[in-house]
């Protein structure tokens, strides 16, 4: 007699015990994601830094970091954890805060490339955050030092370090120059 298991659930992930590792859900299969090491966690920083900042003194929403979960789809169950996310005030006043996963894309998303990731799994979450709502997903290359800012499949702008990111109508006002996010 075969024995078939159901797809954990957000909810299942949100009720797990803390062992110390970081996951995902992905079509509700769990996902061990593996510590990303000190230069990912440097780059990071360098943009929530200048994100930070720039939300707080024009009072434009919140920016989320530390692996945050969000349920971008379900039946199965997807929960992606961008290592930075912003969500606008409005969205905010709109939905409101939640004790789990929000559901649904913030605005803007924010992924390092980790020295373990695979350039076809950071293309499959990027695209996975697109369908979900996300606005704009900037993705930083530490291998190639640039930056690619997508806002659709098809809306590409690839930056090297003599560019600037610039949040447009996402992050109003916000720049960050590439060689900001590299500098050690």
């Amino acid at each position: 007699m075969a024995t078939t298991t159901r797809p954990m659930t957000a909810k299942d992930l949100l009720l797990m015990p803390d062992d110390s590792y970081r996951y995902e859900l992905v079509q509700g299969e769990l996902k061990q994601m593996s510590p990303a090491g000190n230069y990912h966690a440097l780059l990071t920083a360098n943009v929530t830094s200048s994100l930070v900042i720039h939300v707080r003194v024009d009072n434009l929403g919140r920016v989320y970091t530390g692996d945050p979960g969000y349920l971008i789809s379900s039946d199965p169950d997807t929960v992606r954890a961008p290592d930075v996310a912003f969500i606008s005030r409005e969205r905010l006043e709109e939905i409101g805060e939640t004790d789990g996963y929000w559901a649904g894309a913030p605005d803007l998303v924010v992924e390092v490339i980790s020295p373990n990731d695979r350039y076809t799994e950071v293309e499959e979450k990027l695209t996975e955050w697109l369908e979900a709502g996300a606005r704009m997903v900037i993705v930083v290359n530490p291998r190639r030092r640039s930056v690619r800012v997508h806002r659709s499949p098809s809306d590409v702008i690839d930056l090297t370090e003599g560019d600037v990111i610039d949040g447009a109508d996402v992050v109003p006002g916000w720049t960050l120059p590439i060689s900001e996010i590299f500098e050690d």
